[in-house]
């Protein structure tokens, strides 16, 4: 517990340390590096419970938000119409909602399953393709030289599960 003089009450200090051997560039040595993080709050809860549950994954729905606006281009709302604006956001979100499913349904071994929107819509999105359109259903085929092609179809079974 932590009271600084300007403070009313007294707050909860969880401090994360970690230390690492990295080595050194152009060098073949090591040096030791020390990582330090506080988190002052007046939360309740043990201090792995406040780092793992609450500073972490506010960590990551910051990094949700940066995908958002810098991969998608969500933050050019430049129409002079408030609503115009309002939709183009409403569709970057629909976009987002898109490739984070696309990126939910590669499989954890797979290296894509944790990049960014930019790397996933490069490797899986911008290939060429012949779309056949029947009655009952969607076909798309590939060229048999693309890299991805078994991945791609995983993905699409996978996305196929979450449609109506």
């Amino acid at each position: 517990m932590y009271q600084a003089g300007s403070w009313k009450r007294s707050r909860k200090v969880v401090a994360r340390l970690e230390c690492s051997l990295q080595p050194v560039a152009g060098e073949t040595g090591t040096r030791q590096e020390v990582d330090i993080r506080y988190i002052v709050t007046s939360l309740k809860g043990s201090a792995q419970h406040l780092y793992d549950n609450v500073y972490c994954q506010r960590g990551q729905m910051e990094n949700l938000i940066k995908l958002h606006k810098a991969q998608l281009a969500s933050d050019r709302m430049s129409c002079h119409s408030a609503t115009a604006n309002q939709v183009r956001l409403v569709l970057h979100t629909a976009a987002f909602w898109l490739m984070h499913g696309v990126r939910a349904a590669i499989p954890r071994a797979n290296p894509l399953a944790k990049g960014e929107f930019a790397t996933i819509r490069e490797r899986l999105i911008k290939i060429g393709a012949r779309v056949i359109e029947h009655t009952a259903r969607i076909r798309v085929q590939l060229p048999t030289s693309c890299p991805e092609g078994a991945l791609f179809r995983t993905v699409a079974l996978g996305l196929l599960r979450s449609g109506p």
